[in-house]
């Protein structure tokens, strides 16, 4: 008999309650999970009562409900977005064809990589930030990591459930071994290098929602366009929390700037070695973690030319970016695509077979949307009266995959000698120095409406709660 009640414990809109093989899985895989969660999830919160969004449907009531838990009795719930009458397969070579409702068997281990690939990054993430808490600078931020925290947990649980659904006991190992992968350790760590660095403070934190969980929106909604219906389902509703996580970067990032421009105006000066003994990140520090986690982010996307991802798209695992707005044929046999290579000491363009391509076309896609949220921060910049500027380094720069993998290139695309690289790098990436004084600012505030100096308030608070409401509960 089941241990479980899932529709209370475990919200879900598959059917859960009726599938003995998928609740015997589940069953074995969920104290796992927990025992997981405990050792790697945020540290020292067990006891914390969070005011967290809770998914227990998909419609708009119900996808987002709010009030205080303890985030290792949160609800991680499996939902699929509503099923599309008749949906066809809109791409590659089995175009107008019924999406698929289980999987190919000549597809079944592609379609298994692409999901465990997915699935390794949301509890990497949980990972990186764990020891977060500890120096938030509110507990409106402290409750927005939880947030994110245990929204990637809910991802995992998302692809887990295909794991265990649709693969049987291949899936139930590879659910096993999510939780045993850990990022950044040597002998057995997570999938994707970006999954592997540190978060080690809240201005990486930023950056990380805002520009990787970008890449994870990006993935998704590739997958989102597969012609197996339920990874299209699963990973449609994934999105609507996607969106939370990278809102909680843009208005982090926003709200440093608008701190440090009100101490540069007060102040009047733009010395770094002045700001920061106000206790604020100057701009040119904002600028180097900016291109830090721009390039680490672009590098998931994976090499500039892939024959694997030319068999994704040809064989209808993985579409493009809103791939029902494009208005080719979405077979793409014909097409040709634009990469930079290095050559005669220059970066320059070839044509090359689009399919072979999709990486790039996804990583452009991607820099043209991280663009538009830099500018953003420019505007916050503008309204001070500051005449500074962030940019988003060249997509060459510091990469460390595919053709461009180690060539020298400065932010602005030039290609340089190692010696310049070796002698300037420090103007373009965190030093030591500047990830030691952004270190020395974290310190924990938690008093209801109180903000660290180093960054100003937001406008608002969490679903229409005042901003010095008391977001965490600490017991």
């Amino acid at each position: 008999m089941s241990t479980i009640d899932y529709q209370e414990k475990i919200p879900n809109n598959v059917n859960l309650k009726e599938d003995r093989t998928l609740q015997r899985a589940l069953e074995r895989w969920q104290p796992s999970y927990l025992d997981w969660w405990q050792d790697m999830g945020p540290d020292g919160s067990t006891n914390f009562d969070v005011y967290l969004r809770t998914a227990v449907s998909v419609d708009p009531q119900g996808w987002a409900q709010f009030g205080h838990v303890k985030m290792p009795d949160y609800r991680w719930g499996i939902f699929l977005n509503p099923a599309e009458q008749d949906r066809k397969i809109h791409f590659g070579d089995h175009l107008g064809e019924a999406a698929w409702q289980d999987v190919p068997g000549e597809y079944r281990a592609n379609l298994r990589r692409i999901i465990v690939t997915q699935g390794d990054t949301e509890p990497a993430s949980v990972e990186q930030q764990r020891h977060l808490g500890l120096t938030a600078p509110s507990q409106y931020d402290l409750r927005n990591l939880f947030q994110v925290n245990v929204e990637e947990g809910r991802h995992l649980w998302a692809m887990v459930y295909l794991l265990h659904k649709y693969f049987g006991k291949d899936g139930r190992e590879e659910g096993e071994a999510l939780l045993e992968r850990r990022s950044g350790q040597t002998d057995n760590p997570r999938i994707l290098e970006a999954f592997n660095e540190e978060t080690p403070d809240w201005l990486s934190f930023f950056m990380f929602t805002y520009f990787t969980d970008r890449d994870g929106k990006f993935q998704l909604c590739a997958l989102a366009e597969s012609s197996f219906d339920p990874l299209a389902r699963t990973t449609k509703f994934m999105l609507t929390e996607e969106a939370h996580h990278m809102f909680v970067g843009e208005s982090g990032i926003s709200r440093v700037i608008q701190r440090t421009c009100q101490a540069m105006n007060e102040l009047k000066t733009d010395d770094p070695a002045k700001l920061r003994a106000a206790g604020v990140i100057d701009l040119p520090t904002i600028q180097r973690y900016l291109n830090f986690h721009f390039s680490v982010t672009i590098d998931l996307f994976g090499a500039d030319e892939s024959s694997n991802a030319a068999t994704f798209y040809t064989t209808g695992l993985k579409g493009r970016f809103e791939e029902g707005k494009r208005t080719d044929d979405h077979q793409l046999r014909n097409d040709s695509y634009r990469v930079l290579e290095l050559r005669d000491g220059q970066l320059r363009e070839k044509e090359v077979p689009m399919l072979n391509a999709l990486n790039e076309v996804l990583r452009d896609d991607y820099i043209t949307d991280s663009k538009s949220g830099v500018e953003r921060w420019n505007k916050v910049i503008e309204k001070a009266g500051i005449p500074f500027r962030l940019n988003v380094p060249h997509k060459a720069f510091h990469r460390n995959i595919g053709a461009l993998k180690g060539v020298k290139v400065n932010p602005q695309g030039q290609v340089i000698s190692d010696n310049e690289w070796n002698a300037r790098n420090h103007e373009w990436l965190p030093s030591e120095s500047d990830r030691a004084f952004v270190a020395s600012l974290m310190g924990r505030v938690v008093e209801p409406g109180k903000f660290a100096n180093w960054i100003a308030p937001p406008v608002m608070g969490i679903n229409r709660q005042p901003v010095n409401f008391e977001y965490v509960r600490f017991n």
